[in-house]
């Protein structure tokens, strides 16, 4: 049998193919979105004041759960307690700036105490690993288009090997629904005064604020449960669906959300922050929260 030699097609050169049509729109609007939640998540962490609305159980997404309150919210007798901080006012041993130079002033404030696991959960999702490292990496900008260097190390190496601890932040996702869910469930229980011994007493109500904090999980839900690890650890590693037993619902739910993996993604991402805008304004007093019952 004769053999011929085949030469190997060239490597296409950084914005390089043979696609029509705008094959960079995806690239663009998935940068876009991604990079206008990133510069406002990292304001609204950066404030500490106003995560929450006095006189009702409204508590941004963003700080929960509140280990201590604010250090803006004042400390000894000018502390003013949100009625939501798990271990009461800012403790003195913790700082209150992580970098305070004559160049850079970066307050520590309740959110940087818990964003980082449901935020590392995100960064490190499978889907968004696909979308952003075309966005923002050009790795590549898309299928079929050049991209602007020549070898590809994989998720071997730093700093892309630590997206492998995407399994680790999914235990730690699922507790912050169970989380989210709570704030949910009180925010429809309205401060109406004090009773015997001074207990709060409340009133069963509902604003348009417990609507969105009720949406709020359910969205987040919907991407963490899911998430292709969950659905890997529930079921996905065995090589017969038939012997998961009891097991089999689940992987089918998980399954049946996972068909969805990329519109649970954005449309939960939308709604926590504009979830922090919404108790932000109320707090403030630029929108008025409209009690439907």
């Amino acid at each position: 049998m004769s053999m011929a030699d085949v030469q190997l097609p060239q490597q296409r050169r950084f914005g390089e193919t043979k696609r029509l049509g705008a094959w960079w729109l995806p690239s663009l609007l998935v940068f876009l979105g991604f990079a206008a939640f990133i510069v406002y998540s990292t304001w609204a962490a950066l404030q500490g004041q106003h995560y929450f609305v006095p006189g009702t159980h409204y508590l941004s997404p963003m700080y929960s759960p509140v280990l201590w309150d604010s250090w803006m919210q004042g400390q000894g007798h000018l502390y003013r307690p949100s009625g939501h901080a798990w271990f009461g006012e800012w403790p003195a041993w913790l700082p209150t700036h992580v970098l305070n130079w004559k160049w850079a002033v970066i307050p520590l404030t309740p959110a940087f105490l818990i964003l980082w696991a449901p935020g590392g959960f995100r960064f490190t999702c499978y889907y968004y690993r696909g979308a952003y490292y075309k966005a923002f990496w050009a790795d590549p900008v898309a299928c079929a288009v050049g991209e602007p260097r020549k070898t590809y190390l994989g998720e071997k190496y730093l700093p892309l090997v630590l997206q492998n601890s995407h399994r680790w932040f999914m235990y730690l996702a699922v507790v912050f629904i169970f989380l989210l869910s709570y704030d949910a469930i009180v925010s429809y229980f309205f401060p109406v005064g004090y009773g015997a011994g001074g207990v709060v007493k409340s009133e069963f109500g509902i604003g348009i604020g417990t609507l969105v904090l009720t949406i709020n999980p359910i969205l987040l839900g919907a991407y963490t449960f899911g998430c292709h690890s969950l659905r890997h650890l529930v079921g996905g590693r065995r090589d017969s669906l038939a012997g998961l037993g009891a097991r089999k619902p689940v992987y089918d739910c998980v399954s049946c959300l996972n068909r969805r993996h990329m519109m649970w993604a954005w449309l939960s991402l939308f709604w926590v922050g504009f979830t922090d805008l919404y108790v932000r304004m109320v707090s403030m007093g630029v929108w008025h929260d409209y009690r439907i019952l």
